[in-house]
C-alpha cells in the first residue's frame, strides 16, 4: 500500500500525468511550495507542469501573482498573492515565537523593533524592491544610533517578523537576487484580525492540503503548517464531507475523492530537492517513499532525492556550473536498469531547463 500512496501523491502533485498547465496551477494545487533555495525550488515547481518554462514561475514572482515569503513553517514558501493574506492570519501566531526568540536573542527592545519597523517601511515605501544590503544600509543611515547593531542576521530576523505581521513582502527580483516591497503595496489586501475568519480558514486548509497533498494524515498537515492537532481537526470536520479517507498502517489517511492510479505513471524518474514536496510535504506519513525500508532514518545524508516510480532510491546532490549540470547519486540499494534508465531521462529533462548538458554520475 505504500508504494500506492507515493504513487496517488505522484499523481495529485502533478509529477506524474496529468501534469498542471502553468506554474501558477502548480502553487495553486499545492498551496505553498517551499522554497528556500530559489534555483532547485524553481524546478520543483517546472517539474510539475506540461511544459517546464523558467519565465513561468519568474514572471509569476515579477508580477507579484506568486509571493515567496516566509509562511507555514519559518520558512521560505512560494504562495499565490490571492491566498497569502489568510494563509499568513492563520499560521503566523504559531511561527512568530519562532522568529521573535531570535530577534530577543539580538537585545533589541520593544523600542528598538519599533523604530526599525518605521526605517524598514519608510525605506520601501519611498523605493520598493530593495535588497536585504540595501534594506540594511538604508536603515543604518535612518538609525545611525543602532548602526553598530545592524547586522545582515539582524536585518533577516527583522524582515522575517514584518513578513509574518503582513507588513513587508517579497518585491521584483533584482538578476535573481531577492528583495523585499511593502506588503500594501505588493500584496493589497490584508484582513484585520477581527473580521478574520479562523474557522473558515482552517477549513480550506484542510481541504486544499488534502486535495493536492493527499493522501496524507492529521499528523502530517499539524506539521506542514505548524498548527495544532486539534486545529487541523476542527478544520478537517468542516469538510469532511468532501474528502475521503482509508486506514493503513494504523493511520487515516485522508484525499480528495477518487482511487489511485492502477499502474505506475509517466515520468518514471524525478532528481528533486529534499524540501520538495513529495519528501518535506509530510512527516508523519513521509516513509510510504521507502516501503522497502532500505532508506536510513538517523539522519538526513543528501540534499537531493532521486525518485523512481515514487520511491527513494538515492540520495542525490546537484552540482551547476556555467556549462553544465552534474547530478552525484548514491544508490540506498542495487539499481535495476528500468530504473537507472529513468533516472537518466530525469537528470536530461533537468538539464533541458537549465539550457545546460546534463550528467549523472553514481548509477
Amino acid at each position: 500500500m505504500d508504494e500506492a500512496i507515493a504513487r496517488w501523491r505522484l499523481r495529485n502533485q502533478h509529477l506524474i500525468t496529468p501534469h498542471a498547465g502553468s506554474a501558477a496551477d502548480v502553487v495553486d494545487t499545492l498551496l505553498a511550495v517551499q522554497a528556500e533555495n530559489p534555483s532547485q525550488s524553481a524546478w520543483a515547481v517546472a517539474a510539475r507542469t506540461a511544459t517546464p518554462d523558467p519565465d513561468d514561475l519568474a514572471g509569476l514572482i515579477a508580477s507579484g501573482e506568486v509571493v515567496r515569503t516566509h509562511v507555514l513553517r519559518p520558512t521560505w514558501h512560494y504562495v499565490s498573492r490571492a491566498d497569502i493574506d489568510w494563509l499568513l492570519a492563520l499560521t503566523s501566531p504559531r511561527i512568530h515565537p519562532t522568529i521573535d526568540v531570535q530577534l530577543r536573542g539580538l537585545d533589541l527592545t520593544d523600542r528598538d523593533i519599533d523604530r526599525l519597523t518605521t526605517a524598514i517601511l519608510d525605506c520601501l515605501i519611498a523605493t520598493p524592491d530593495r535588497t536585504r544590503d540595501e534594506v540594511a544600509e538604508a536603515v543604518r543611515d535612518r538609525e545611525p544610533g543602532l548602526a553598530d547593531r545592524i547586522t545582515g542576521r539582524m536585518v533577516m530576523l527583522l524582515m522575517a517578523h514584518l513578513e509574518l505581521d503582513r507588513l513587508v513582502s517579497s518585491g521584483r527580483p533584482r538578476e535573481g537576487e531577492h528583495t523585499y516591497a511593502a506588503y500594501r503595496d505588493r500584496v493589497g489586501t490584508r484582513v484585520d484580525p477581527e473580521d478574520f475568519d479562523r474557522e473558515g480558514a482552517l477549513g480550506r486548509l484542510a481541504l486544499r492540503y488534502f486535495t493536492g497533498h493527499g493522501p496524507a494524515t492529521v499528523k502530517d498537515l499539524a506539521y506542514w503548517a505548524t498548527l495544532t492537532i486539534t486545529d487541523v481537526r476542527r478544520g478537517l470536520e468542516s469538510v469532511v464531507d468532501q474528502l475521503e479517507s482509508f486506514e493503513h498502517d494504523g493511520r487515516t489517511f485522508w484525499h480528495a475523492p477518487g482511487e489511485p492510479p492502477d499502474r505506475p505513471g509517466e515520468p518514471a524518474g524525478h532528481l528533486l530537492q529534499l524540501l520538495d514536496e513529495m519528501y518535506r510535504g509530510y512527516q508523519d506519513s513521509r516513509w510510504v517513499l521507502d516501503a522497502r525500508g532500505v532508506v536510513p532514518r538517523e539522519r538526513e545524508a543528501a540534499i537531493g532525492i532521486a525518485l523512481v516510480d515514487g520511491q527513494l532510491v538515492a540520495g542525490m546532490k546537484r552540482v551547476l556550473d556555467a556549462s553544465r549540470v552534474r547530478f552525484d547519486l548514491t544508490p540506498h540499494r542495487s539499481l535495476s536498469a528500468a530504473e537507472r534508465a529513468a533516472l537518466e531521462d530525469a537528470a536530461a529533462r533537468y538539464g533541458e531547463f537549465l539550457d545546460r548538458p546534463a550528467e549523472i554520475v553514481g548509477l
